[in-house]
């Protein structure tokens, strides 16, 4: 049964699969280790939980039998990085819970719903408090807009549209997405991208693991741009990453700022 609220469990669950992994790491965080059973193998943090969980395939590869012989009394889900199909097949004999975030405040409604599910909301609240916290004092100057191409993807290259969660996180970083006028994540060309001339051109470490050689590529074909690599996660996991995405997102903004990057 795919839950339609909070409430629906009436029991706090104990052997819980996560098919997430910025929802694995907040498990992790509200001290849900014995409870959880099955992750995902892209489920790299926490590194211990990684190493010693039972893996149950990827993301949008999932192992239906092996998720079944788990028996799991709730299984955490997410709209945008599951297989619809998938998890409906699994909502045939089990509960799950389905989330869909797509920006800051989804991000933080995800935390307390999941809190309220595995009767872990006082530990939810207060990770709630401290991300909001990080973000305030952060302090970026937003309305201060350098315009970015962020790419995720090589062969073909691949962007971010405006209603990803990401495109969020670059508003809450001091960017403005070039392509915000686009829906989820289209393909772009380095012609595309040498007439729009984007001020800054951010190569993802995931989920295409760009290097220093990409960005050595692409600086003899968009000269008029910047091309700096950034860490994927501080700007596409959502959960207790925010955090660490706080202050690296800052960081970020000031070494731009001080034009310590240079094409």
């Amino acid at each position: 049964m795919i839950l339609k609220s909070t409430t629906e469990l009436t029991k706090k669950p104990t052997r819980i699969v996560s098919l997430v992994p910025s929802q694995t790491e907040l498990l992790h965080f509200l001290e849900l280790e014995l409870e959880t059973i099955g992750i995902t193998k892209f489920c790299v943090h926490p590194l211990s939980w990684h190493r010693d969980k039972i893996k149950i395939g990827g993301t949008k590869n999932l192992d239906i039998e092996k998720i079944i012989n788990l028996e799991p009394d709730l299984i955490i889900a997410n709209k945008e990085e599951n297989v619809k199909e998938q998890v409906e097949k699994l909502a045939q004999d089990f509960n799950i819970w389905v989330t869909d975030v797509n920006n800051f405040n989804d991000s933080l409604q995800m935390i307390t719903d999941i809190g309220i599910l595995t009767k872990k909301e006082i530990r939810a609240n207060a990770l709630t408090l401290l991300i909001k916290n990080a973000f305030t004092e952060s302090n970026i100057e937003n309305h201060v807009l350098k315009d970015v191409a962020y790419l995720i993807w090589k062969d073909p290259y691949m962007t971010i549209g405006g209603d990803t969660f990401i495109n969020n996180m670059l508003l809450q970083s001091g960017f403005k997405n070039i392509f915000d006028n686009t829906v989820r994540y289209p393909d772009v060309t380095v012609k595309l991208l040498q007439d729009l001339k984007p001020e800054y051109v951010f190569l993802s470490s995931e989920p295409y693991p760009f290097s220093i050689k990409h960005v050595e590529e692409l600086k003899s074909e968009l000269p008029d741009s910047k091309i700096i690599l950034v860490n994927g996660e501080m700007f596409s996991w959502y959960g207790p990453r925010l955090l660490q995405a706080a202050h690296y997102l800052k960081e970020l903004h000031l070494e731009i700022l001080k034009s310590n990057y240079v094409s």
